[in-house]
Formats: C-alpha cells, structure tokens, sequence
C-alpha cells in the first residue's frame, strides 16, 4: 500500500455526529505527542521496533483492536499544488523515510538530531512553510522536557528547527503507517500506548531519564490531540518534569493545520506560515515547588495566551459541529472556553443516557 495517496482522506461524514467511520480510527487524531491518561505502555524503538515491556514482564492489551495501517491521503488544494506533489513531493517523502529506516541502530544524539533536521529542512522547503518564530534564544541550555501545542504533524518538523537535539513520544499506532513507522522506529524515539495498562507512567519516566542523561530534550504534547487549542492540558509531561527534576520547556505552535489538515480533511495547501514561539523555561526550581496540576495551569494558560497574542498564524480551533465530537477518544475541554465545554459535556451526558 503506497504511503501518500492523493485522494481523500479519513471520511469526514463523522462531522457533527461525532463518530468516525472506523471505531478505532479515534485514535489516530494523536500524532506524534503525549496523552497520559492515567495509563499505558511505554518503550524505547529500536531499529526492529522492539522496546521495554511492562516492569511486571506482562504485557498488557490495549483497549482497543488493531486496525490496519492508515492511508495517508493528500489533497492538494490548487492545480499548481497537484502538479508539486506528484512531481516532486511525493518522491521527496518516500526517499526521505526510506534513508531515515535505513540509518544505523546505533545513532548518537549527535547523529541523530543532524539526520532530524536534514529531513525535516527538506520536507519544510518542499511544502514552502514560512516559519515565523519567536523566543528562540530561550531554546539554549537544556536538557528540557519539552511542552508544546499540538494542531498537525508539522509541529514535529517545526520543533526540529530549534537549536536542541530533540527525541519525542509516538503513539504505537504511527508505528504501524508504512515507511512513516519504520523511519521513526529506527530514529530511537519512544513509543506510547496510552490505553494499554497503569504501567506506562513508570516507563515513560525510566524512558525520560535514559533520554535526558543522553543530552537530549524529551518533546511531549501534553494536549494529546491535533482536535485545537481549546483541548485541555493533561497532566503527565508536567508530572514527569517534576519527578525528572528537569526544566520545562514551553513551545505555542500555531498554523500547521493549515499545511495538512489530516485526519479531519486530506487537503493540502503550500505556501503557509506556521508560527513558533518559545516561552521561557520554567526552572527546575520553579517545576518542584508547584504540583503538578498548578504548574499545569499555568503554563497552559500563558501557551494559549500567547497563541491568540495575534503575532502568529491563527491556531486551530475545535468546532465539534465541524469536525465531530470524537467519541470514545479521550479528551477534555479547557475551563478556559467555558461554553465550549459545556457543549462537549452536554454531548457525553446525553451518549450515557442513551447506553444506560
């Protein structure tokens, strides 16, 4: 199955009612980030995407069944859009995700990084992104955990053209999408499974550590969620900061969604800004003194201060009449958009009354 097709892309007749057409496919609105719900498993990838199990040497099914691996549709918005992607873009991202699966196993950071960016530099060009980025000078120093917002796959590439070196949390699924998976297995990053048992915290932390005595930064999406800014912080990258003793490091990323608008939409669009501001670091001091859901809070509330600042692209906005209300995907509204959340609230409270 080819990777890039040029079609449509995950069905959007789930808007306004909420369900996709594959149950399982809730899941695949994570990306590349952090969703701690409580639970699940975490590992290490390795070249044969391998990894730790359970400290109990159980391993624990996930919640869900396995579904086949996505077709990764792109559409391009213009004439001019369809004849880049078929003559270059297409080639470029198979070529770049073939030479990231073949590296070696044993990469260091250094390696690492330097292979990272060179892909990630030549996917950016391919798609004409004017990065507009703010706050650079507080990516120095480190090894930070990372917090950042989450509206596309292009937050990854964007975040890689910051000056650290940079290992990030895949959910398990992203390991199953063909020559995407294979790439990010043997380029080390970590591998999450959120709904598959309590043991995913200890692991995330052993993983975390192991990453961060490395010299790397551990980058985590503490939304979990491409839905849009008003999806609410979860608490475990904050936890891991403070149980590491590791420096926060806030990143607002804004406008991706405009790039490609998977999985709501296949559209493709080339030419836009993506905005990047980094926020100055919280201090391990600062980290320790707060609980975690203060420090939570708080660092939300100024990422999201920032994103609607009105100096970056606009960030995604979620519209559960527009873009569905995903259930039986976990996720919370912030108390920031109060009404938004009573909406979503309303929606879950009528579903358990209707099962009931």
């Amino acid at each position: 199955m080819p990777v890039w097709e040029s079609d449509t892309g995950l069905s959007r007749r789930h808007a306004g009612k909420g369900q996709p057409d594959d149950p399982a496919a809730v899941v695949k609105v994570g990306g590349l980030g952090f969703a701690l719900p409580g639970s699940g498993s975490v590992r290490f990838l390795t070249a044969s995407g391998g990894g730790t199990g359970h400290a109990d040497g159980e391993t624990v099914p996930p919640t869900l069944p396995p579904s086949p691996p996505p077709r990764l549709r792109l559409r391009p918005e213009t004439p001019g859009g369809w004849m880049r992607l078929h003559l270059a873009g297409r080639p470029l991202l198979t070529r770049l995700a073939r030479t990231l699966a073949a590296l070696p196993a044993d990469l260091t950071p250094a390696e690492r990084t330097t292979r990272q960016r060179e892909a990630s530099a030549a996917l950016l060009g391919h798609l004409g992104v004017r990065l507009v980025v703010r706050g650079r000078e507080h990516a120095r120093g480190g090894p930070f955990v990372v917090v950042a917002l989450h509206e596309s796959l292009l937050d990854v590439p964007a975040l890689l053209t910051l000056p650290l070196r940079l290992r990030f949390a895949a959910r398990d699924e992203i390991l199953t999408w063909p020559l995407v998976g294979p790439a990010i297995a043997r380029l080390g990053h970590l591998s999450i499974t959120p709904e598959s048992g309590a043991a995913a915290y200890r692991h995330l932390l052993t993983a975390g550590r192991a990453v961060l005595a490395g010299g790397e930064s551990l980058a985590l999406f503490p939304q979990g969620s491409v839905l849009g800014l008003e999806t609410d912080f979860q608490r475990g990258a904050f936890a891991v900061a403070r149980h590491l003793r590791a420096p926060l490091l806030p990143v607002v990323l804004t406008g991706g969604h405009r790039v490609w608008e998977h999985p709501f939409s296949p559209t493709l669009r080339y030419g836009q800004p993506v905005g990047l501001r980094v926020l100055p670091p919280v201090p391990v001091p600062e980290v320790l003194s707060m609980p975690p859901d203060a420090l939570r809070s708080r660092v939300q509330r100024e990422m999201k201060r920032a994103a609607l600042a009105g100096d970056l692209p606009p960030p995604r906005r979620y519209d559960p009449e527009r873009d569905g209300y995903w259930d039986g995907y976990r996720f919370d509204i912030d108390p920031a958009f109060p009404e938004l959340r009573r909406l979503v609230e309303a929606r879950r409270l009528l579903l358990r009354g209707e099962t009931a």
